[in-house]
C-alpha cells in the first residue's frame, strides 16, 4: 500500500525540483512549523537519500510573538525526528515601522537574510520554500491591487536562484492533509488569520468571494496566468538586459559635457535618444536596472518611480530631475540620464 496520495504529489513535486542537483550536495528546508513547509520538510527527508543528497532545515525566528524561542526549538526537533541534518535555529530582528517597509516586507527581508546566512554556513546548494498554489494565487493578486507590471503578476518562480518552490502546483489543503497523514501536528500561526495583514484578506475575504462569484478554479487559473505572465516578462528582462550592454559597450554611448567627460560623482549614465528609441516594455525595464544599479533599493522602487524617470526620456519639457529611494536623484542634462546621489 502507498503513502496517501497528499503525501505522494509533495514527495513528487520534491523530487522534480531537486533533478538537477549533483550527488553530495545538501538541500536546506526552510520551515516554519506550518503545514505547507512541514509537509515540504518531510517530503525533503524522504526523498534527498533517495536522490545521494543530503538533507537539513532551518528555521527562522522573528521575535514577533510572546513564545517564539520555544516554537523555534519545537521546529528543530521535529526537522532533527525527521532525519534531516544539519538543522539551523537563527532569530532575527524584524525593523519596527520606522524602517520605511511594511511590516510584511520587513519580516521577509530579515528572513532571507537569515536564510541565506544559514545556506552560507552550511554550504547549501539549494533551499525549498513551501510556498503553495494558493500562495501564488494571493501573490498575483496583490500585484495587481499595486499595479505594479507584468513582474509582479508573474508571481513566484519555481526556481529563484538558490531557491526552490516545489509545491507551486500544490494546494493548501493537500499540506494539512499530508501532515495528518503523517503524523505531524502544524503549528497555527497567528499571523496567519490576522486581518491586519493584507495577504490575509486576500485569503480569508478576497479569494472566497470571487469563488462564490465565478465560480470553482480561481486558485488555479490565476497560478496559471502567472506561469504565462513569467515566460513573458522573462524574455521581455533578456531583451532588455541585452539593450542595456549594449548602451554600456558604446553603441550609442551617452554624450560627455563640453569637458569630453563625465560629472564627477555620476552613479549612472544613460543616452537619452538612444533609450527613446526603445519600446516602452524594454525602455522601462533599462531605466529600472539602472535605477537599482545606482543604489535604488529594489523594492522600494515603484512603478511610479519608473514613471517619473521615462518621463525624461520620452516627456521631457525641461524638468530638472525626479528623486528615487535610496538617496538618489536621475535628471537629464545634456542628452543623457543621469544617476546621481541626491541633495
Amino acid at each position: 500500500m502507498g503513502p496517501h496520495p497528499a503525501v505522494a504529489q509533495i514527495r513528487l513535486g520534491v523530487r522534480q525540483s531537486l533533478r538537477n542537483l549533483a550527488v553530495g550536495d545538501l538541500v536546506l528546508a526552510a520551515c516554519s512549523g506550518g503545514a505547507d513547509s512541514l509537509a515540504l520538510a518531510a517530503a525533503l527527508a524522504f526523498e534527498a537519500p533517495r536522490l545521494g543528497l543530503r538533507g537539513g532545515g532551518v528555521t527562522v525566528d522573528h521575535g514577533l510573538q510572546a513564545g517564539s524561542e520555544e516554537q523555534a526549538a519545537s521546529v528543530t526537533r521535529v526537522l532533527t525526528d525527521l532525519g534531516l541534518d544539519p538543522v539551523d535555529s537563527i532569530r532575527v530582528t524584524v525593523p519596527g515601522p520606522g524602517s520605511g517597509a511594511g511590516p510584511e516586507a520587513a519580516a521577509r527581508a530579515a528572513r532571507y537574510a537569515a536564510l541565506e546566512q544559514s545556506a552560507r554556513a552550511a554550504g547549501a546548494a539549494a533551499i525549498l520554500l513551501g510556498h503553495t498554489l494558493d500562495d501564488q494565487a494571493e501573490t498575483v493578486l496583490l500585484g495587481l491591487a499595486r499595479g505594479s507590471g507584468a513582474r509582479s503578476l508573474a508571481g513566484m518562480a519555481p526556481r529563484s536562484g538558490r531557491y526552490l518552490r516545489p509545491l507551486l502546483q500544490i494546494r493548501r489543503a493537500q499540506t494539512s492533509a499530508a501532515c495528518a497523514a503523517a503524523g505531524l501536528q502544524p503549528w497555527q500561526d497567528p499571523h496567519n488569520s490576522d486581518p491586519a495583514y493584507a495577504r490575509v484578506r486576500v485569503r480569508s475575504q478576497v479569494l472566497p468571494v470571487m469563488e462564490e462569484l465565478l465560480g470553482p478554479g480561481i486558485a488555479e487559473a490565476l497560478a496559471r496566468s502567472a506561469a504565462q505572465l513569467r515566460a513573458d516578462a522573462d524574455a521581455l528582462d533578456d531583451l532588455a538586459q541585452t539593450e542595456a550592454k549594449r548602451l554600456a559597450a558604446g553603441d550609442c554611448p551617452a554624450p560627455a559635457d563640453a569637458a569630453g567627460v563625465l560629472p564627477a560623482g555620476a552613479l549612472g549614465v544613460l543616452p537619452a535618444d538612444a533609450l527613446g528609441a526603445l519600446p516602452d516594455a524594454i525602455r522601462t525595464r533599462v531605466l529600472r536596472s539602472a535605477a537599482i544599479a545606482a543604489g535604488c533599493p529594489a523594492g522600494a522602487l515603484s512603478a511610479r518611480h519608473v514613471s517619473e524617470m521615462d518621463a525624461l526620456v520620452t516627456l521631457w519639457r525641461g524638468q530638472r530631475w525626479t528623486d528615487l529611494p535610496g538617496g538618489v536623484r536621475c535628471q537629464r542634462q545634456c542628452g543623457r540620464l543621469l544617476f546621481t546621489a541626491g541633495a
